[in-house]
C-alpha cells in the first residue's frame, strides 16, 4: 500500500499561499507517476484474483515432464516443488540439474513459485535458499520448531524464542530475496490461531511469513476469515485446503477428496472475501494430501488437473458471491 504523507504537515498551522501549496502538492507526488496514471474519475480497480500455484505432489511421483504441461491448464502460473515422501520432484530437479530444469520451465511458460522443504526445517535452509536464488524462486515453505501444546504467555515466549533463532537464517533469506513461510502444521509450535498471530506480530521482516493452512485450524469460515484479516500481508501462501474427513488414514476416494474446496463442508466464500479485503498478493494453492503419501490424488494425471479445475471453479464462484 502506498501511503502519501500529508503535504501540509511541515507547515504546522501556517497558511500556505496558493503558489506554495501547489508546489508542495506537486512535490508530494514526485516518483509516483504510475499511481497518477492509474487513478482517475473513470478508472475502476481491477477485481482481486488469486495467484494460483500448483503443488507437484498432487501428482505423486510423476515425472516433471508429465506435470509441467498441466500447470497452465490449472490456471496456475507457477509450480511448488515437493520432495519425498509427498512427491519426488525436488529429487528430479537435483538429478536433471538446474540448467535443464530452468529450460523446462521456460518451455512451458512456468516459473518456480515455491520450494517446500519440511524435512530440512527452518534452521536447515541455507543451501536451499541458494537454489531458490539461482532459480528465481522467492518462497520456501517449511514448518516451525519448538515446544508444543503451550498457551498464553508461555506460547508467546516460545514463539518469540523461535523468531530470535530464525534471525540469522532470515539474513541469508533477505540477501537472496527469499521469504521463509512457516506453515501452521498440526502438532507443532506454530499451529493454533494464537501462535500464528504471535508469529505475524513478532516477525522482524517480511522475509518471515506464514503459509496458512485452514486444514489444521477450526473449520469455522468466519473465524478463518477474521484470522486472514488480522494477518494481512504476513501471509505468503494460502492453501485452499479443508479438513474434510482428514488425511491420516486410508478412506474411500470420495471421502479423501473432501479436503478439496467445494467438496467438504467448509464455506470458502468468507475466506476469499477476507483475502480480497486485504488485497492478498501471495500464492493460492489448491491442495490435499492422499493416503499413503507419494501417490497421486487421482489417476491419470489429467484427472488431477480436472479436479484442481473443479475446485478452482468453486473458488471463482465463491468470489462472485463474496
Amino acid at each position: 500500500m502506498l501511503v502519501l504523507m500529508d503535504p501540509f504537515l511541515p507547515c504546522h498551522s501556517e497558511k500556505l499561499n496558493r503558489r506554495a501549496a501547489v508546489t508542495t502538492l506537486a512535490g508530494a507526488f514526485v516518483g509516483v507517476p504510475s499511481l497518477l496514471a492509474s487513478v482517475g474519475p473513470n478508472k475502476k480497480r481491477s477485481p482481486w484474483r488469486p495467484r494460483y500455484l500448483l503443488a507437484s505432489c498432487l501428482y505423486g511421483y510423476a515425472s516433471l515432464d508429465v506435470i509441467f504441461p498441466e500447470v497452465r491448464k490449472t490456471g496456475a502460473t507457477a509450480i511448488d516443488i515437493w520432495p519425498k515422501v509427498h512427491g519426488n520432484q525436488r529429487e528430479q530437479l537435483e538429478a536433471m540439474g538446474e540448467a535443464t530444469f530452468q529450460e523446462k520451465l521456460r518451455q512451458h511458460g512456468v516459473t518456480l513459485g515455491c520450494l517446500t522443504q519440511y524435512k530440512l526445517g527452518p534452521f536447515g535452509l541455507r543451501d536451499e535458499i541458494g537454489v531458490a536464488r539461482r532459480l528465481g524462486c522467492h518462497t520456501i515453505v517449511t514448518g516451525s520448531r519448538g515446544p508444543r501444546d503451550l498457551r498464553g504467555s508461555e506460547l508467546k515466549a516460545a514463539v518469540r524464542q523461535f523468531v530470535e533463532k530464525m534471525k540469522p537464517h532470515l539474513e541469508v533469506a533477505q540477501a537472496a530475496d527469499v521469504t521463509i513461510a512457516i506453515e501452521n502444521h498440526g502438532h507443532a509450535l506454530i499451529e493454533s490461531p494464537d501462535s500464528i498471530r504471535w508469529l505475524a506480530e513478532l516477525a522482524p521482516s517480511r522475509h518471515l511469513a506464514i503459509a496458512l493452512a485452514p486444514y489444521h485450524l477450526p473449520q469455522d469460515s468466519r473465524l478463518l476469515a477474521e484470522l486472514i484479516r488480522q494477518l494481512g500481508d504476513r501471509i505468503a501462501v494460502f492453501y485452499a485446503w479443508q479438513h474434510g474427513k482428514g488425511c491420516m488414514k486410508k478412506l474411500p476416494k470420495e471421502e479423501e477428496l473432501l479436503q478439496m474446496p467445494g467438496r467438504g463442508p467448509l464455506d470458502f466464500a468468507p475466506l476469499l472475501e477476507a483475502l480480497t479485503e486485504i488485497d492478498y498478493q501471495g500464492w493460492t494453492e489448491i491442495f490435499m494430501h492422499p493416503v499413503p503419501r507419494g501417490i497421486p490424488i487421482l489417476e491419470p494425471p489429467s484427472a488431477i488437473t480436472a479436479e484442481v479445475n473443479r475446485a478452482r471453479k468453486y473458488l471463482e464462484d465463491c468470489l462472485r458471491r463474496s
